[in-house]
């Protein structure tokens, strides 16, 4: 999605529409706005060409919204879970296509999902390692039913005294992948069902930072240049996998950053997407796309400490990954609230200057984005769903579920 002349294609909420809508509603709180949310959703469906979209639920984390999602498109088929246990807990909800996108090693949890497997589910074990195939293959015997694996390709770049990505399989070329290809297709209790590869270096990785020309510029460039590698990697696989008689159910690959490319890989059948539908903070950051913020939480004003600032209760709700000052939540509305650096978003209070001719009184909501997507569900039992003038629903998250997977 981009501006049309400069503005949205939709109309964005502003403060007092917020304010009115939860007039009622004691803080703090998270929502969705659900017409934002069906937005992004259409955009990443256009974006996808003919590539089917598999849904990353830890960037979601509530099971209605995951639904909503799944079945706002054709084009959305599947979910990429985060941990077994949540796996387990989405197929009693009903869903199915599911792919582990990390490795598991807790026995108890596998055999879970193979029984699930047994009676007709579709769960798919993601591999880096002949220890884990063998891991999975002994369980699966003993489980009387075939594991179907993913095998996990690294798609970082490393140049000379940079490695462009992150840190995740330890298979990065074809060599490195045969003989846990191999390995799969000797064993009667597993098979190659799909293979994987995250380019994170261009899915997840902002190049359009404001104040950053010249670090956006380098960012582009290697990104240009990452992309080529990625495509002539995964074909390499893809035809040495092909060279052994193996045939793939899927190819998965990108992120919400890297539609635009991993689109144009004729090897690849999925594009995994998840932040693009909620667009926190550091979505903001891209030359290719722009989505809308449908995702957030509010705070109330309970201090005023001078004629220019306002504190907030709590709020501190800071992203993982390395330490930043990009990890921390942004005041959204009212526009032009801007952290204090000293203190930042805080554990029980978040002080904010205001700027000049904003008068905010106690008791006044002040609403927030996350830096990443789902870890917002984490800091709350649910999300108050809203479209126009009010709140429709309420999306229960994990935690507002009873669960608490990583």
């Amino acid at each position: 999605m981009l501006k049309q002349n400069g503005e949205w294609p939709i109309e964005l909420p502003h403060y007092e529409q917020y304010k009115r809508i939860f007039a009622q509603t004691a803080k703090p709180f998270a929502y969705v706005n659900l017409d934002l949310l069906d937005a992004n959703s259409r955009s990443i469906a256009a974006a996808a060409g003919d590539k089917k979209i598999r849904i990353a639920s830890k960037s979601i984390r509530s099971v209605e919204v995951l639904r909503r999602i799944l079945h706002s498109d054709k084009v959305y088929q599947g979910v990429m879970c985060y941990t077994a246990r949540e796996a387990a807990f989405l197929l009693k909800h009903g869903f199915d296509d599911l792919l582990l996108g990390y490795p598991v090693w807790e026995p108890g949890e596998i055999s879970i999902l193979l029984e699930a497997a047994a009676s007709g589910r579709t769960v798919v074990f993601m591999v880096d390692s002949i220890q884990h195939v063998e891991h999975i293959e002994r369980l699966a015997a003993a489980t009387g039913v075939q594991a179907a694996l993913c095998l996990d390709i690294d798609m970082s770049a490393n140049y000379p005294g940079l490695h462009f990505g992150i840190w995740r399989s330890p298979v990065t070329t074809w060599p490195l992948a045969k003989p846990i290809a191999d390995r799969i297709m000797q064993s009667k209790w597993v098979r190659l069902d799909g293979v994987m590869g995250y380019e994170a270096q261009i899915a997840g990785l902002g190049d359009q930072v404001s104040g950053q020309w010249l670090k956006n510029s380098v960012i582009r460039q290697m990104k240009r240049r990452s992309i080529r590698e990625v495509a002539e990697r995964r074909e390499e696989v893809l035809q040495g996998i092909h060279a052994l008689g193996g045939e793939l159910r899927f190819v998965n690959a990108g992120g919400t950053g890297s539609i635009s490319s991993s689109k144009l890989e004729q090897g690849v059948t999925e594009i995994t997407v998840g932040s693009g539908f909620y667009c926190p903070t550091l979505f903001d950051h891209y030359a290719g796309f722009q989505y809308l913020p449908a995702a957030g939480y509010a705070v109330e004003v309970v201090r005023k400490p001078r004629l220019d600032m306002v504190t907030c209760l709590g709020g501190g709700y800071t992203a993982s990954g390395a330490v930043s000052a990009e990890k921390a939540p942004q005041p959204h509305l009212p526009e032009g609230l801007r952290l204090i650096s000293l203190e930042g978003a805080g554990e029980v209070q978040t002080p904010l200057r205001c700027p000049s001719g904003l008068a905010l009184e106690l008791g006044d909501p002040i609403f927030f984005r996350h830096a990443k997507a789902g870890e917002l569900c984490e800091r709350f039992p649910m999300l108050y769903a809203i479209t126009g003038e009010g709140i429709v629903d309420e999306y229960l998250t994990y935690r507002g579920e009873g669960e608490c997977f990583l």
